[in-house]
């Protein structure tokens, strides 16, 4: 809904932090918030994930995405929508990953007496919405 409501006139970049031991980078979150901004975006965009091999100006269609490795850092992310003057952030913090364990069961629980099919968590999120 920000990348929607600030259109183009700001430069994007997701930052993603996680403990030591995760493998994939960026992370599947980080990679579905970029892909999730891409989608209302007009024209085109790419995405940018490493700059220091790059000796250019910003590209005004780039969305950055940078991941940091660390400890035992649960989850982070951060989305920067930076203007003109003006910097806007939105962010998560997940300190446990209980918290997952719960969206596991919410989810397990919306699915009963569900029919077979393909099911996302938008579905569940649209159910919680609506109450």
């Amino acid at each position: 809904m920000a990348a929607k409501a600030l259109g183009g006139g700001f430069d994007i970049e997701i930052v993603e932090k996680h403990h030591n031991q995760k493998i994939d980078a960026p992370s599947g979150t980080a990679l579905m918030i970029a892909d999730g901004i891409s989608s209302v975006l007009k024209g085109n965009t790419h995405y940018m994930y490493d700059r220091h091999s790059q000796r250019k100006k910003r590209d005004p269609s780039e969305i950055g995405i940078h991941s940091c490795r660390g400890g035992t850092i649960v989850g982070e992310h951060e989305v920067i929508f930076a203007g003109d003057q003006e910097v806007i952030t939105l962010s998560h913090s997940a300190q446990s990953k209980g918290i997952f364990a719960a969206g596991a069961v919410n989810a397990a629980v919306y699915l009963v007496g569900k029919p077979a099919g393909l099911y996302n968590m938008s579905d569940l999120l649209k159910k919680e919405g609506s109450s």
